[in-house]
């Protein structure tokens, strides 16, 4: 047999939606892949491997933590209803104000994440001393109603933001890449529930979607510049989009603390629901991408629906 027929004779191999191909003494080429390689043993090596129980264990805990609505989104939804007639009577110039006030809280997390979120230490996430401290702040503040909410939510949001980064950590992810630290702020519009029926592009992977391209130059900027500045347009678009999402959760909160005596409960109630929902999506987002970066997003995503 020449060498050609036998090069014929050789299987090529097919992997799901990839085909590897013989092409001859060079090896084996990958469709739709950039990988190319020398021998079977390079091609062993490159092939994602198989999911372990674990973590298909862990990815269907955060499908279910990020997909289905916890007893704290559920209960946001029921009191979305008056809350949502309350904010209507809300003047114009009262809800301009709180959309500002918004993006200045995300601007102030932003910051947080570009400055002081860069520490390597591992062990589990203090959720209960962070929750406490939020509630704290939401109930003060609603003892004193909506001119608070420019000294409280800033706090409040860095605090969350704190909690969210350690959960990050304890999943593995280094704090000091800007993309994590991102990601970090990014949960803010990852687990903003919405106050209509679910839409189109209201899923996880729908809104990491809308969120990437953003997330990517942001983390550009970052990395090239070390600094936040205000007029980046990567920086502006960024806080647009987190600020848009996060801005349904403050909304709700503001007509809570406006409600006569009950305001401090309000107040404190609503932190303390919203960020037991944010450190909820933060461990169901930072499971999937600590195993998208061992089984690659492709894979996490395909699985995800499966699992």
């Amino acid at each position: 047999m020449d060498v050609e027929s036998a090069w014929a004779a050789r299987d090529n191999r097919v992997i799901g939606d990839r085909i590897d191909l013989l092409i001859g003494p060079i090896g084996y080429i990958r469709i739709t892949s950039r990988w190319l390689f020398a021998d079977g043993e390079g091609w062993r090596k490159n092939v994602a491997p198989t999911m372990t129980a674990s973590d298909r264990a862990d990815l269907k805990m955060a499908r279910d933590m990020l997909e289905k609505p916890s007893l704290s989104a559920r209960l946001t939804g029921a009191m979305s209803i008056p809350i949502e007639k309350g904010l209507a009577l809300v003047p114009a110039r009262c809800s301009r104000l709180i959309g500002r006030i918004t993006q200045a809280a995300i601007r102030k997390a932003l910051a947080a994440a570009a400055g002081t979120l860069r520490s390597n230490h591992r062990g589990p996430a203090n959720n209960g001393l962070h929750s406490f401290l939020v509630t704290l702040s939401g109930a003060g503040a609603g003892v004193f109603g909506l001119p608070a909410l420019a000294l409280e939510l800033p706090l409040a949001t860095t605090v969350m933001l704190r909690s969210i980064a350690a959960i990050a950590r304890s999943e593995g992810h280094d704090l000091n890449d800007p993309r994590v630290r991102l990601e970090c702020v990014q949960v803010f519009a990852l687990g903003s529930p919405a106050t209509k029926a679910p839409a189109p592009e209201s899923g996880y992977f729908a809104v990491r979607a809308a969120l990437a391209r953003s997330v990517a130059e942001a983390a550009r900027h970052m990395a090239q510049q070390g600094a936040i500045s205000k007029s980046a347009p990567a920086l502006v678009r960024f806080v647009t989009q987190v600020t848009a999402r996060f801005g349904l959760v403050v909304s709700d909160k503001v007509v809570a603390q406006a409600i006569p005596l009950i305001g401090a409960l309000g107040g404190g109630g609503i932190n303390l629901l919203f960020i037991r929902q944010f450190q909820r999506t933060a461990r169901g987002h930072f499971i999937v991408r600590r195993l998208e970066g061992h089984y690659g997003e492709a894979e996490i995503r395909r699985q995800y629906h499966h699992v």
